[in-house]
């Protein structure tokens, strides 16, 4: 008869550190795949790599995180230090160090809304940039033939602008680029719209338009690569998103800030009736000018033909007097010389009578 043999002591489970690493990772995987995290971001560093790099903490403990490159771009609000978020994720290992983190995908600002908070972050560092100086402004044309205009083909403001232009300016060569400028694929759909104006060099300018709607709604307008398409853009850009009281990133960026996109229509353009007024003006000082020019040539000319004829006259007026002075004093001397030769005369006439005269002379 056999024995079995009786093992007293407990089978141990031994494991590599990369093995327990890894079943920690796979368990707080599972366990924690999508979790909001409340927390003061702090020692915020964004490497070479493009990853972002923080921690989360709060009065007693701390959190270490990662955003990556691939998510950090799509981040509408872009990691501070001293900023409270609520940070979503979910918990990974990060096996070389035996650290545990969570894997930032989304953050939201606490305390106001984060669209705000995004648009005041991006506003500061597009500024800083010099974006927005008025030096880098570009005049608009002043009567464009060619207008681009990057809107949705189907909305009520394309309609809008068609019906505005053809009435103020009946003629104009209009081409619309159809975008979605709301949802998913808007940032892609506007940035290629831009960047087919600027490349083509068709259009004399562009006018970017969207009606009104939420501060949600007009986002797209509010994105980094849009501003930067518009900055980039070589033709001179009108910003028309929502309505008057609306603005956007993109408002700053642009040459010009239109409240409307029918607003956009009318400043983009003046009216035939208006050009032709300017030009009816224009016409009526240019006569004007004319006139006075051919005024004061006539009077020029007038002038120094009267100054002219004078001028001879006095100087055939002067040789005449001259020549009146000289026969008046040759005049004189031949009076002179006739009045003395006749006094000689007389005088000797005299002496001779004297010496003729028979009467004895008086006692």
């Amino acid at each position: 008869m056999e024995q079995l043999a009786i093992a007293w002591e407990p089978v141990r489970k031994s494991y590599t550190v990369a093995e327990l690493n890894a079943s920690i990772r796979n368990m707080l995987g599972r366990e924690f795949d999508d979790v909001w995290v409340a927390g003061e971001i702090s020692g915020c560093r964004t490497v070479s790599s493009g990853h972002c790099y923080f921690t989360l903490k709060d009065q007693s403990s701390q959190l270490r995180c990662a955003c990556y490159r691939t998510a950090l771009r799509y981040l509408k609000v872009k990691p501070q230090d001293g900023m409270s978020v609520l940070a979503r994720g979910h918990i990974d290992v990060y096996e070389a160090r035996g650290e545990y983190q969570l894997l930032v995908e989304a953050i939201e600002p606490q305390g106001h809304g984060a669209l705000q908070f995004a648009f005041e972050q991006l506003k500061k560092k597009l500024a800083a940039e010099g974006l927005f100086e008025a030096s880098r402004k570009r005049p608009l044309p002043k009567l464009p033939s060619r207008i681009g205009v990057v809107t949705s083909p189907t909305g009520a403001v394309i309609q809008d602008m068609v019906h505005i232009l053809s009435r103020r300016f009946p003629g104009i060569l209009l081409r619309l680029y159809p975008t979605v400028v709301q949802g998913e694929g808007a940032i892609e759909s506007v940035c290629r719209a831009i960047g087919y104006f600027s490349r083509s060099n068709w259009a004399q300018v562009v006018i970017i338009a969207r009606g009104g709607g939420s501060l949600e709604d007009l986002w797209t307008f509010n994105e980094e690569a849009v501003a930067r398409a518009i900055a980039a853009c070589s033709i001179p850009t009108i910003s028309a998103i929502g309505h008057e009281t609306d603005f956007t990133i993109a408002d700053f960026v642009a040459d010009l800030r239109a409240p409307t996109p029918s607003a956009a229509a009318e400043l983009v353009i003046c009216t035939r009736q208006e050009l032709l007024d300017g030009l009816g003006g224009v016409n009526h000082k240019l006569l004007q000018s004319i006139r006075y020019r051919i005024a004061m040539c006539a009077r020029k000319l007038h002038q120094q033909g009267v100054e002219r004829a004078t001028a001879v006259l006095h100087r055939k007026v002067g040789r005449a007097l001259q020549r009146v002075d000289e026969l008046e004093f040759s005049l004189r001397d031949r009076l002179r010389a006739l009045v003395r030769d006749k006094l000689r005369r007389l005088q000797g006439d005299t002496a001779r009578l004297k010496n003729l005269d028979l009467r004895l002379p008086r006692a």
